[in-house]
C-alpha cells in the first residue's frame, strides 16, 4: 500500500471551518485560542511580545490579548522556566518559548530539578502545568548553535511529557492538548518545517501547501492526546519510525524506493506509543528508526531496544538506525550530516534484502 494518510483522534466538531494553514500559523492559531478560552494561559519569552517571536510564531498576539498576558522576558532562560514554574504552582498555564532548542541548556536544571519533580516531591500538592516551545533541528543553514536536536536529553527525565509535530494539524491539536496538560511538556517544533512542505530534499522545490491533506486544519479548537502516534504511510515491508522533519524525509524515501513501507509519525517521543509500534514492527518484521539528533545515546536507541524486547520473534533483520553523526552540527556540510532520502533509501534496500 502507499497511502499516505493522517489519522488522529481530535475533539475538532464534525462541522468545523477548515483552512490552509503553515506550521507557522497553525502554532499562532493554537495559541491565540488557548488565550482565548483560558486566562490563566499567558505567553513570555525573548521577543515574543511586540515582535513576535524570531520565527514569528507568537506574532499580533499581545496586541489581541494584551501585554499582560503576552510578554518580553530578559534573556535568561533558567529564569524564563524559574518564573513559569512558579506561575504554575499558583494557578496559571505558562507557555514560553525558548528562542532555540540550543538554548535550553541553562534552563535544564528548572526543567529537570523543579518542574519534572514538582508533582512527586509535594505528594500531588503543587504541580507544573507549564508548556515550554522551542525550534529544533536543522535545514536552515542555522550552523551549530541553531540547529542542535536535544531531545533526548529530556525524553530520559521521570515527569517530562515530549511532544515534536510534523505537520500544521498535528502542530495544532498536540499544542492545545499541551496546554490544557497539568504536567510539563517540552514542544519542540521543527524549524524546518515552519514555512512550507518539505519533501526530503533541500534542492527540490516545493509543492503547494494545498496538496498535503495535513495543512487543512480546523479553525477551531481541537487536541489531539499526548501518547498517541499516527500510521503516516501504509505498509508490509519494513516499518520507519520517524518524528518531526524526519516524517518527510521517511515518506519520500519510501516514495523513490518503491518499497512498501510503513511510517510511524511518534508525535510524542513521551510518553510512548508502545503499542502502535510493535503492531507495526510485528507486521512488517523490519525496523528502521531516523531521527535528526547524534546517533550514540539518541532516542533511537531507547527504540531500538524497545523493538528488540517486544518484537524479537517477529524481526527478520537487523534493526537499523539512520541519524546525524556524533559531532557538533556542522556548517559547511548541513546535508551531509542532515539524514536524507538517500541515506535512509540505502538503509531500506540493504534491510529489505535480509
Amino acid at each position: 500500500m502507499t497511502m499516505e494518510a493522517i489519522a488522529p483522534e481530535t475533539d475538532a466538531s464534525p462541522d468545523t471551518g477548515m483552512a490552509t494553514m503553515s506550521m507557522i500559523e497553525a502554532i499562532n492559531d493554537a495559541l491565540d485560542l488557548a488565550l482565548a478560552q483560558d486566562s490563566s494561559v499567558m505567553i513570555f519569552g525573548q521577543d515574543v511580545g511586540y515582535f513576535g517571536g524570531v520565527f514569528r510564531a507568537t506574532e499580533g498576539l499581545q496586541k489581541k490579548h494584551g501585554k499582560t498576558r503576552v510578554f518580553d522576558a530578559p534573556i535568561t532562560e533558567a529564569g524564563i522556566v524559574g518564573v513559569a514554574v512558579g506561575m504554575g504552582c499558583y494557578g496559571k498555564r505558562p507557555v514560553v518559548e525558548i528562542q532555540f532548542a540550543d538554548y535550553i541548556y541553562p534552563a535544564a536544571d528548572q526543567i529537570i530539578s523543579e518542574a519534572a519533580r514538582m508533582r512527586y516531591r509535594t505528594c500531588g500538592e503543587w504541580w507544573s502545568p507549564l508548556t515550554i516551545r522551542s525550534p529544533y533541528g536543522g535545514g536552515i543553514y542555522g550552523g551549530q548553535t541553531h540547529s542542535q536536536s536535544p531531545e533526548g536529553i529530556f525524553t530520559h527525565v521521570a515527569g517530562l511529557t515530549t511532544v515534536i509535530p510534523s505537520n500544521p494539524y498535528d502542530a495544532k491539536g498536540l499544542l492545545l492538548a499541551a496546554i490544557a496538560s497539568d504536567d510539563p511538556v517540552l514542544f519542540f517544533e521543527p524549524k524546518r518545517l515552519y514555512h512550507g512542505p518539505f519533501d526530503g530534499h533541500h534542492d527540490k522545490p516545493v509543492e503547494p501547501w494545498a496538496r498535503y491533506p495535513e495543512s487543512q486544519v480546523p479553525t477551531a479548537s481541537y487536541t489531539i492526546p499526548l501518547g498517541k502516534a499516527r500510521v503516516a504511510r501504509e505498509g508490509e515491508a519494513v516499518t520507519i519510525l520517524a518524528y518531526g522533519t524526519m516524517v518527510h524525509v521517511a515518506l519520500a524515501a519510501a516514495r523513490e524506493t518503491g518499497i512498501d513501507a510503513e511510517v510511524i509519525d511518534l508525535r510524542t517521543l513521551m510518553p510512548l506509543d508502545l503499542e502502535t509500534i510493535v503492531q507495526s514492527v510485528t507486521k512488517t518484521g523490519r525496523c528502521v528508526i531516523v531521527h535528526e539528533a547524534t546517533r550514540t545515546c539518541g532516542y533511537g536507541a531507547e527504540l531500538a531496544a524497545l523493538v528488540q524486547q517486544h518484537c524479537f520473534f517477529a524481526l527478520e533483520a537487523p534493526i537499523e538506525r539512520v541519524t546525524g553523526w556524533d559531532t557538533p552540527y556542522p556548517h559547511a556540510f548541513e546535508w551531509e550530516y542532515f539524514p536524507g532520502p538517500a541515506r535512509v533509501a540505502q538503509t531500506l534496500q540493504r534491510i529489505v534484502e535480509v
